[in-house]
């Protein structure tokens, strides 16, 4: 499978635990339609890949009292490879920066932060973020509410695109 593009079995086992990542190997087995030994051991070859990178509970954060989701948009003053992987190493380590995306444009990173309350993210972001050394400006927005929120890749996407190579 190194260096060979997925089959169709191997595609279908990753939609499935994408899916619902929760699933004995027998049913995923039942799933995609092989016995449970190869669906192990196509499982573990998919996770020593890299294709699976993990298996996450999907947490409400408003469940644990983190009702305010801010996108925080960051330009920084210098954009060597330096100062990029110093930012990136920064952001890794503050907890209420949950996912940090660096962009081409006039924003350099954009971060999803959680927080349980206003003034606690309004401590972050002055304490902490704007105080960040390089950073040159931050621009937030306040998520109203979420319409879409789905994890992983179309893999619609990833059959069409097959379809149409064969």
């Amino acid at each position: 499978m190194a260096g060979a593009k997925l089959d169709e079995i191997d595609r279908h086992i990753l939609a499935e635990l994408q899916a619902d990542g929760r699933m004995t190997n027998v049913e995923l087995a039942r799933r995609v339609g092989i016995s449970a030994p190869p669906c192990l051991r196509r499982v573990r070859a998919l996770e020593e890949l890299g294709y699976i990178r993990g298996y996450h509970a999907d947490i409400d954060p408003r469940e644990l009292g983190f009702e305010v989701q801010v996108f925080a948009m960051v330009r920084l003053a210098s954009q060597s490879e330096r100062d990029l992987s110093a930012f990136e190493t920064l952001c890794r380590d503050w907890p209420l920066v949950r996912e940090c995306h660096m962009l081409n444009g006039e924003i350099d990173f954009i971060l999803k932060c959680v927080s349980p309350d206003l003034s606690t993210f309004q401590r972050f972001l002055t304490d902490s973020l704007t105080a960040a050394p390089n950073v040159a400006s931050v621009k937030t927005s306040l998520v109203i509410r979420c319409a879409k929120d789905e994890p992983g890749v179309p893999f619609e996407v990833v059959e069409e695109r097959v379809r149409e190579a064969g």
